[in-house]
């Protein structure tokens, strides 16, 4: 199931040095796995994301273990150094094998 991220970054030209703030957000449902369903009684399967990476070109720059215990629809907010002109792709990943992509480009001057 292809899931709407959004990633923002504010302003969109950089020169070398500076720290661009990176604004993240994934429409995921977080299951835990201990919620019934109002309806049926049954407990809703856990889902949830279990770790994303970050690339800045074609290293990855950092990655964070997520748990099940974060709400839905988290909200990632973290830094980079602007250091050359190159993409910054986002990959969320989850316990059912959904994998989630966002690429944004980062222009250095």
């Amino acid at each position: 199931m292809a899931r709407q991220a959004l990633v923002k970054i504010n302003p969109k030209d950089y020169k070398k040095g500076d720290l661009i703030r990176v604004d993240s957000v994934i429409m995921h449902p977080m299951d835990t796995g201990l919620v019934k369903d109002k309806e049926s009684g049954k407990y809703i399967a856990a889902h949830y994301i279990t770790n994303v990476e970050v690339y800045y070109g074609d290293e990855k720059i950092t990655w964070m273990d997520v748990y099940v215990s974060v709400s839905a629809n988290p909200f990632i907010s973290f830094y980079v150094k602007a250091t050359k002109t190159a993409p910054l792709k986002i990959v969320w990943k989850d316990n059912k094998g959904e994998v989630t992509e966002k690429v944004i480009d980062i222009k250095v001057d």
